[in-house]
């Protein structure tokens, strides 16, 4: 027969896994047409790979235009990103987008990949609502203004680039 022993902790014996104060939730919008191109190349899985030495990505939208093909949807898919194929500009959009995860309370960390200065007012009232911004973008056309604005900025290199090095 068996003896049992007396359940000290049940902390001993269930694996209770707690949030720990560095573990800081993201929510990543990428500007598709963009970013998005031909040009530069950019691997949203590297993206993905930056952003975790910041935290968990929670939110991971993509929004595209009427123009993207299907096999870039479903590449984005696959690389577990959420597609928004918007008729017209992705802009206004995007910035709905926005304003969603910068009032969510359950995200810490608002981050955009794009160059375009238009997403300014977003960084600053991100930044306003005490979210921590990070912008990613490439050159040429990575605005100064949203690069200095945000908390931190990541310029990514085309492949091509960086075969080159």
């Amino acid at each position: 027969m068996r003896r049992f022993e007396k359940l000290t902790s049940i902390r001993d014996y269930i694996p209770i896994k707690k949030k720990e104060s560095e573990d800081k939730n993201i929510g990543l919008l990428v500007d598709g047409p963009n970013m998005l191109r031909k040009e530069f190349s950019l691997d949203l899985d590297l993206v993905k790979k930056i952003l975790s030495e910041y935290g968990n990505m929670r939110v991971g939208k993509v929004l595209l235009n009427q123009y993207a093909s299907d096999k870039l949807i479903e590449a984005i898919v696959n690389q577990g990103f959420t597609p928004i194929v918007v008729a017209g500009d992705t802009d206004v959009y995007m910035a709905v987008e926005a304003m969603e995860l910068i009032y969510n309370p359950n995200i810490d960390i608002i981050a955009l990949m794009t160059r375009d200065a238009d997403f300014l007012p977003i960084i600053n009232k991100a930044k306003e609502n005490g979210k921590h911004t990070i912008v990613i973008g490439a050159e040429p056309g990575f605005s100064a203004a949203l690069k200095n604005a945000a908390d931190d900025a990541i310029v990514l290199k085309s492949e091509e680039k960086r075969l080159k090095k």
